[in-house]
Protein backbone atom coordinates (compact mmCIF):
# COMPACT_ATOMS: atom_id res chain seq x y z
CA UNK A 1 0.00 0.00 0.00
CA UNK A 2 0.80 3.43 -0.27
CA UNK A 3 2.14 5.56 2.67
CA UNK A 4 0.79 8.88 3.21
CA UNK A 5 3.77 11.72 4.29
CA UNK A 6 3.53 12.97 8.04
CA UNK A 7 5.16 12.27 11.51
CA UNK A 8 6.94 8.73 12.05
CA UNK A 9 6.28 6.41 14.81
CA UNK A 10 9.04 5.30 17.14
CA UNK A 11 8.50 2.01 18.83
CA UNK A 12 10.50 0.74 22.12
CA UNK A 13 10.84 -2.97 21.36
CA UNK A 14 11.15 -5.73 23.83
CA UNK A 15 14.30 -7.71 23.74
CA UNK A 16 12.79 -10.74 22.07
CA UNK A 17 15.98 -12.20 21.10
CA UNK A 18 14.54 -12.22 17.54
CA UNK A 19 17.12 -12.94 14.37
CA UNK A 20 16.00 -9.92 11.71
CA UNK A 21 14.51 -12.13 9.38
CA UNK A 22 12.60 -14.03 12.21
CA UNK A 23 8.81 -14.94 10.88
CA UNK A 24 7.84 -13.88 14.24
CA UNK A 25 8.70 -10.30 13.38
CA UNK A 26 6.41 -10.13 10.41
CA UNK A 27 4.02 -7.22 12.08
CA UNK A 28 0.30 -8.76 12.09
CA UNK A 29 -2.80 -6.84 10.54
CA UNK A 30 -3.64 -3.90 12.88
CA UNK A 31 -0.93 -4.61 15.09
CA UNK A 32 0.93 -1.59 16.48
CA UNK A 33 4.12 -2.90 14.75
CA UNK A 34 1.98 -2.88 11.34
CA UNK A 35 2.66 0.31 9.06
CA UNK A 36 -0.83 -0.06 7.69
CA UNK A 37 -2.20 0.24 10.89
CA UNK A 38 -1.74 3.56 10.98
CA UNK A 39 -0.69 4.27 6.60
CA UNK A 40 2.41 4.97 7.46
CA UNK A 41 6.01 4.16 7.72
CA UNK A 42 7.35 3.34 11.17
CA UNK A 43 10.61 2.80 13.03
CA UNK A 44 11.75 0.36 16.29
CA UNK A 45 14.58 0.22 18.21
CA UNK A 46 14.89 -2.46 20.71
CA UNK A 47 15.59 -1.69 24.25
CA UNK A 48 18.53 -3.44 25.70
CA UNK A 49 17.40 -6.19 28.21
CA UNK A 50 13.45 -5.45 27.97
CA UNK A 51 12.73 -9.22 28.25
CA UNK A 52 8.87 -9.67 28.45
CA UNK A 53 8.63 -11.12 31.56
CA UNK A 54 11.39 -8.21 33.05
CA UNK A 55 8.89 -5.56 31.74
CA UNK A 56 5.69 -7.11 32.90
CA UNK A 57 7.08 -7.85 36.78
CA UNK A 58 8.69 -4.05 36.83
CA UNK A 59 11.68 -5.79 38.75
CA UNK A 60 14.35 -4.39 36.75
CA UNK A 61 15.50 -1.03 36.39
CA UNK A 62 15.10 0.02 32.34
CA UNK A 63 14.45 3.65 32.76
CA UNK A 64 18.41 4.20 31.37
CA UNK A 65 17.58 1.57 28.19
CA UNK A 66 14.24 2.97 27.52
CA UNK A 67 15.89 6.56 27.39
CA UNK A 68 19.01 5.80 25.32
CA UNK A 69 16.42 3.75 22.70
CA UNK A 70 13.91 6.72 22.78
CA UNK A 71 16.38 8.96 21.91
CA UNK A 72 17.60 7.19 19.36
CA UNK A 73 14.28 6.99 17.72
CA UNK A 74 14.02 10.71 17.52
CA UNK A 75 17.64 10.56 16.03
CA UNK A 76 16.29 8.80 13.47
CA UNK A 77 13.12 11.10 12.91
CA UNK A 78 10.54 9.63 15.42
CA UNK A 79 7.97 12.84 15.75
CA UNK A 80 6.34 10.29 18.60
CA UNK A 81 7.44 7.84 20.58
CA UNK A 82 5.36 4.44 21.87
CA UNK A 83 6.21 0.91 22.89
CA UNK A 84 5.72 -2.84 22.44
CA UNK A 85 4.38 -3.30 25.63
CA UNK A 86 1.67 -1.78 28.22
CA UNK A 87 3.79 -2.37 31.01
CA UNK A 88 6.78 -0.05 29.68
CA UNK A 89 4.06 2.72 31.62
CA UNK A 90 6.71 2.31 34.72
CA UNK A 91 8.96 4.05 32.34
CA UNK A 92 6.79 7.07 31.07
CA UNK A 93 7.87 9.80 32.90
CA UNK A 94 11.93 8.93 32.58
CA UNK A 95 11.08 8.60 28.40
CA UNK A 96 8.97 12.26 28.64
CA UNK A 97 11.32 14.24 30.16
CA UNK A 98 14.38 12.63 28.20
CA UNK A 99 12.88 13.86 24.37
CA UNK A 100 11.67 16.47 23.03
CA UNK A 101 8.12 14.91 21.46
CA UNK A 102 5.16 13.33 22.71
CA UNK A 103 5.50 10.12 23.89
CA UNK A 104 2.75 7.41 24.85
CA UNK A 105 4.17 3.92 26.35
CA UNK A 106 0.91 2.65 26.83
CA UNK A 107 -2.93 2.68 26.40
CA UNK A 108 -3.36 2.73 30.22
CA UNK A 109 -2.66 6.50 30.11
CA UNK A 110 -6.24 6.43 29.14
CA UNK A 111 -8.06 5.18 32.06
CA UNK A 112 -8.66 8.23 33.90
CA UNK A 113 -10.38 9.80 30.18
CA UNK A 114 -12.12 6.64 30.41
CA UNK A 115 -13.68 7.13 33.90
CA UNK A 116 -14.67 10.45 32.92
CA UNK A 117 -16.58 8.90 29.12
CA UNK A 118 -18.58 7.21 31.79
CA UNK A 119 -21.58 7.19 34.27
CA UNK A 120 -20.70 6.81 38.01
CA UNK A 121 -22.47 3.52 38.00
CA UNK A 122 -20.55 2.07 35.42
CA UNK A 123 -16.84 0.73 34.99
CA UNK A 124 -14.11 0.50 33.26
CA UNK A 125 -12.29 -3.11 32.47
CA UNK A 126 -8.86 -3.00 31.76
CA UNK A 127 -7.91 -6.57 29.97
CA UNK A 128 -3.96 -7.25 30.48
CA UNK A 129 -1.59 -10.05 29.67
CA UNK A 130 -1.52 -10.46 33.49
CA UNK A 131 -3.28 -9.01 36.19
CA UNK A 132 -1.21 -9.92 38.42
CA UNK A 133 0.95 -7.40 37.72
CA UNK A 134 -1.12 -4.49 36.70
CA UNK A 135 -1.75 -2.86 39.61
CA UNK A 136 -3.68 0.20 40.70
CA UNK A 137 -0.44 2.26 40.87
CA UNK A 138 0.26 2.39 36.89
CA UNK A 139 -3.27 3.95 36.18
CA UNK A 140 -2.68 7.12 36.73
CA UNK A 141 -5.39 8.04 39.45
CA UNK A 142 -5.05 9.71 43.06
CA UNK A 143 -8.81 8.93 43.90
CA UNK A 144 -9.43 5.80 45.94
CA UNK A 145 -12.81 5.59 44.76
CA UNK A 146 -12.46 6.04 41.24
CA UNK A 147 -9.63 3.50 41.21
CA UNK A 148 -12.21 0.93 43.03
CA UNK A 149 -14.27 1.47 39.50
CA UNK A 150 -11.23 0.21 37.60
CA UNK A 151 -11.87 -3.94 36.90
CA UNK A 152 -8.96 -5.95 35.51
CA UNK A 153 -8.64 -9.37 34.31
CA UNK A 154 -5.69 -11.07 32.82
CA UNK A 155 -5.31 -13.85 30.59
CA UNK A 156 -1.52 -14.89 32.60
CA UNK A 157 -2.21 -18.83 32.65
CA UNK A 158 -3.01 -18.86 28.66
CA UNK A 159 -0.99 -19.81 26.02
CA UNK A 160 -0.13 -16.47 24.73
CA UNK A 161 1.77 -15.21 27.63
CA UNK A 162 3.14 -18.94 28.04
CA UNK A 163 3.94 -18.72 24.29
CA UNK A 164 5.30 -14.48 25.01
CA UNK A 165 7.75 -16.09 27.86
CA UNK A 166 9.68 -18.30 26.21
CA UNK A 167 12.70 -18.73 24.83
CA UNK A 168 13.00 -19.05 21.98
CA UNK A 169 10.13 -16.80 21.69
CA UNK A 170 6.81 -18.10 20.12
CA UNK A 171 3.81 -16.40 18.35
CA UNK A 172 0.54 -17.46 19.20
CA UNK A 173 -2.39 -17.79 16.50
CA UNK A 174 -4.45 -15.26 16.21
CA UNK A 175 -7.60 -17.27 17.05
CA UNK A 176 -6.09 -18.24 20.29
CA UNK A 177 -5.69 -15.26 21.61
CA UNK A 178 -9.17 -13.93 20.21
CA UNK A 179 -10.96 -17.15 22.27
CA UNK A 180 -8.39 -16.45 25.15
CA UNK A 181 -9.25 -12.43 25.12
CA UNK A 182 -13.12 -13.22 24.96
CA UNK A 183 -12.96 -15.30 27.72
CA UNK A 184 -11.39 -13.31 30.03
CA UNK A 185 -14.11 -10.56 29.09
CA UNK A 186 -17.27 -12.90 29.09
CA UNK A 187 -15.76 -13.92 32.65
CA UNK A 188 -15.40 -9.88 33.89
CA UNK A 189 -18.85 -9.32 32.86
CA UNK A 190 -20.75 -11.79 34.71
CA UNK A 191 -18.64 -10.80 38.02
CA UNK A 192 -19.02 -7.05 36.90
CA UNK A 193 -22.21 -5.91 35.08
CA UNK A 194 -21.60 -2.32 35.51
CA UNK A 195 -19.03 -3.00 32.61
CA UNK A 196 -19.47 -0.47 29.87
CA UNK A 197 -15.84 0.10 28.08
CA UNK A 198 -12.66 -2.05 28.15
CA UNK A 199 -9.23 -1.21 27.59
CA UNK A 200 -6.55 -3.53 25.69
CA UNK A 201 -3.24 -3.36 27.81
CA UNK A 202 -1.55 -5.88 25.82
CA UNK A 203 -0.25 -4.53 22.47
CA UNK A 204 -0.39 -8.24 21.45
CA UNK A 205 -4.75 -7.51 21.30
CA UNK A 206 -4.81 -5.03 18.90
CA UNK A 207 -5.05 -7.78 16.44
CA UNK A 208 -8.32 -9.18 17.74
CA UNK A 209 -9.86 -5.75 18.62
CA UNK A 210 -12.27 -4.95 15.76
CA UNK A 211 -13.20 -8.40 16.05
CA UNK A 212 -13.97 -8.48 19.99
CA UNK A 213 -16.11 -5.13 19.47
CA UNK A 214 -18.09 -6.90 17.18
CA UNK A 215 -19.07 -9.58 19.46
CA UNK A 216 -18.97 -7.84 22.92
CA UNK A 217 -21.04 -5.00 21.89
CA UNK A 218 -18.72 -2.73 23.73
CA UNK A 219 -16.14 0.48 22.81
CA UNK A 220 -12.73 -0.79 23.20
CA UNK A 221 -9.53 0.94 23.35
CA UNK A 222 -6.39 0.13 22.40
CA UNK A 223 -2.63 1.11 21.89
CA UNK A 224 -3.00 1.71 18.29
CA UNK A 225 -5.84 4.30 18.91
CA UNK A 226 -3.81 6.29 21.23
CA UNK A 227 -1.42 6.66 18.78
CA UNK A 228 -3.67 7.39 16.05
CA UNK A 229 -4.81 10.17 18.14
CA UNK A 230 -1.46 11.85 19.28
CA UNK A 231 -0.01 11.22 15.73
CA UNK A 232 -3.44 13.43 14.33
CA UNK A 233 -2.33 16.09 16.35
CA UNK A 234 1.29 16.10 15.19
CA UNK A 235 2.02 18.91 12.14
CA UNK A 236 3.11 16.78 9.19
CA UNK A 237 6.97 18.17 8.09
CA UNK A 238 7.08 20.84 6.39
CA UNK A 239 7.72 20.17 2.35
CA UNK A 240 10.90 21.27 0.98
Amino acid sequence: MAFQSGPILGILELDEGLLPDSPCRIPRKGSLTDPATFGRLIITHTVEGALAETVIRGDLPLEAACVTAARRLVERGAAMISADCGFFIRHQAAVSAAVNVPVAMSSLLLIPTLLQQLAPAQKPAVITADSRHCSEDLFGIESPAERARVVVGGIEEGEYVRNALARPFVRTSVNQIEQEVAACVAQLRIESPEIAILLFECTGFPCVTDVLRHKTGLPIYDITDLCRLTLAAIAKPALP
